[in-house]
């Protein structure tokens, strides 16, 4: 496969940055304790839910020479005590849009990895990088 430019890269990154924000309400961001499916066409274990965070309109905050800043997002709610595996992304419409690996050098690296029922959570810093 190909490689695009980083301009190019960063370009993708904003439209789907723009994307996200299509359809309802809000973009969100969901994470799971289960085993990642293998395509967002699968349907998710809503019994695997842990959070679901939400993100302000416009998802986009700034284009930088090296990656593509979102917003932060809102506060969730933990719904279920464990740890996180997995994240499904979703655009306002409530579509799928990527499944990413979250812990320590995976695609979402956050501060604790242990959920603890009605804590509340949110991503101060959220970071699209060119591949």
């Amino acid at each position: 496969m190909s490689t695009p430019s980083k301009l190019a890269s960063l370009a993708m990154l904003q439209a789907l940055s723009n994307y996200l924000d299509q359809g309802g309400p809000n973009a969100s961001l969901v994470f799971y304790d289960d085993v990642k499916p293998e395509s967002v066409n699968i349907a998710v274990n809503d019994s695997a839910k842990l959070l679901t965070l939400t993100f302000p309109k416009p998802c986009l905050s700034s284009i930088e020479a090296d990656y593509v800043e979102l917003q932060p997002s809102n506060a969730g709610v933990v719904v279920k005590a464990s740890t996180p595996i997995w994240a499904r992304l979703f655009n306002a419409a409530g579509d799928a849009v990527v499944d990413v690996d979250v812990g320590d050098g995976a695609d979402i690296t956050l501060d604790n990895y242990v959920f603890a029922v009605g804590a509340s959570i949110k991503l101060d810093a959220i970071y699209l990088s060119p591949i």
